[in-house]
């Protein structure tokens, strides 16, 4: 007779031998270098995480872009750019590109540096030495200056607000050549040297004569240009009816501050301006940034503007489907989760944190879902009562109010396989730093239940939603199985195609359809 424990029957699918140690120590599947490229492109902030610091985090990078081929690079750092909003990681693909691709860099440039603080981005990258090199080379300098050719002045005057580097000192660096006098006089007024005044754009005439003698009219320059002067609240009010979108969102407390909202007209503009779905897609505004400013505007705005930002989180998640079939939601509330979505950073750290993230997630598919379960876990599952009339943020506040302990991804998949629960779609939203369900067995326990879960429901799938950067994964991508990383709206739009099985390929094939 065989040895029975050698030779045991095992129950479900044949399940692959985990093959990697996660950061929490944890038995995890090794990511092939795309996928991990393409999920620290769009989760990456280049900070130091729960596990992991900034260096490290670039280190993987310049790592992993060895290890794949250029165009794959160029491609990834479009969908960072365009699909994830991402900055300061697309600019360090880039950069890495100029010192391998110098025509594929050509050929995507103007697709990812698509403003001025990108173009500033690269240029710190490029010179910093982390790629391979401290200079910019001709061919980088060459396509910097024909974004500074081909940029309005208005694009310029906007570009130059920020440092290290100053768009005055990209400007020193690759000596543009102004292809008028009014450029000329513009480049040279940006670098404090000697210019014409009279040839400068009207604009930059404008605010040159506001900050002599400040008069009723704002000359309109981002208010960076203008918070040093003598500002009054009718000044503030005219700044505040001709902000952007996104300027509107970042700088609600400042007009609270400087009276804006003690006018009552103000506030309505205000308001139907955030609640805008035109604006708010134009803006390619995360979720989280939403919640950011609501949390602060619940304190202290008038209630239109708290009502406004609720609004416009409906707006800006409407892209979640309505998902026939059993749809589940497990969402990780563990530790580490609570770690700032977009890293650690001295000074600029911000203030929302993975689990909320997540938790805007899981609140966003019950909100189109009214029957979808969600279920959150740690070292295991926790007990939860959500109401689907509630609105987005409400139910995200309430989850993530839930956060600390260990990380067992297996949990909620081990307690649907104890209910047989039938499962048409299992999203799990995690940092995928489970440990506390690792230490037995050669496969993780997330495939192994997984497996199991597969035997009754043939037909579930599982997206697997990461938020952190990070080489590994529990689970194995499969034909049922779709990993995506970020915290953009793309990744609903993902999930609503793979709910409505309208677009069934993986998240890397998506990014490598890319055209180049």
């Amino acid at each position: 007779m065989a040895n029975q424990q050698l030779f045991a029957s095992s129950r479900g699918r044949m399940t692959p031998p985990a093959n990697a140690i996660n950061e929490a120590g944890g038995r995890a599947y090794q990511r092939q270098p795309e996928a991990a490229l393409a999920l620290y492109a769009a989760t990456g902030c280049l900070n130091g995480t729960y596990y992991s610091d900034a260096e490290t985090q670039l280190a993987q990078v310049l790592a992993m872009c060895d290890q794949v081929a250029p165009a794959f690079i160029a491609r990834t750092a479009i969908y960072a750019r365009q699909r994830a909003y991402m900055k300061d990681m697309p600019a360090l693909l880039l950069a890495h590109l100029a010192t391998r691709d110098g025509e594929l860099l050509a050929k995507v440039f103007a697709r990812v540096i698509d403003n001025g603080r990108m173009l500033r981005n690269f240029v710190q990258m490029l010179r910093s030495g982390v790629v391979g090199r401290k200079s910019l080379g001709t061919r980088p300098k060459r396509l910097v200056q024909q974004w500074l050719d081909a940029a309005s002045a208005e694009q310029i005057v906007a570009a130059a607000v920020g440092e290290k580097p100053s768009l005055a000192d990209v400007i020193r660096m690759v000596h543009p050549h102004p292809q008028d006098m009014e450029r000329e006089a513009l480049y040279a007024w940006l670098i404090d040297k000697p210019h014409n005044a009279t040839a400068l754009p009207v604009l930059v005439q404008q605010y040159e004569a506001f900050k002599r003698a400040p008069g009723h009219e704002v000359p309109e320059l981002s208010f960076q240009y203008l918070t040093a002067l003598p500002l009054t609240a009718v000044h503030w009010k005219s700044i505040a009816a001709r902000a952007s979108w996104q300027a509107t969102r970042m700088n609600l407390n400042t007009f609270a501050r400087k009276g804006v909202f003690d006018d009552a007209a103000m506030v309505s503009m205000l308001a139907n301006r955030l609640r805008d779905p035109q604006a708010i897609r134009k803006a390619r505004v995360f979720p989280y940034q939403l919640m950011t400013a609501y949390r602060a505007a619940a304190k202290m705005m008038p209630e239109p503007i708290a009502e406004a930002l609720q609004d416009a989180m409906e707006i800006a998640t409407s892209a979640v489907p309505a998902i026939n079939g059993e749809v589940v939601v497990a969402m990780d509330v563990s530790g580490s989760m609570q770690s700032p979505v977009t890293g650690f950073r001295p000074g600029a750290t911000s203030v929302v944190t993975c689990v909320e993230v997540a938790a805007l997630i899981a609140a966003c598919i019950k909100r189109a879902n009214a029957k979808a379960r969600v279920i959150p876990f740690a070292e295991t599952v926790r007990e939860l009562r959500l109401n689907a009339r509630d609105s987005v943020m409400t139910q995200a506040q309430q989850l993530a109010r839930m956060v600390g302990g260990g990380t067992c991804v297996s949990a909620p998949l081990a307690l649907l396989n104890c209910e047989r629960a039938k499962v048409d779609l299992l999203v799990l939203v995690s940092d995928n730093q489970s440990w506390v369900d690792t230490r037995h067995g050669k496969s993780s326990e997330t495939m192994r239940q997984w497996a199991e879960l597969k035997l009754r429901n043939p037909q579930a799938k599982m997206v697997c939603i990461d938020l952190q950067p990070d080489a590994s994964s529990q689970t194995v991508e499969s034909a049922d199985v779709l990993h995506v990383g970020g915290f953009s709206d793309a990744v609903f739009e993902l999930l609503a195609d793979v709910a409505q099985g309208s677009d069934t390929r993986r998240w890397i094939e998506r990014i490598e359809a890319i055209e180049l």
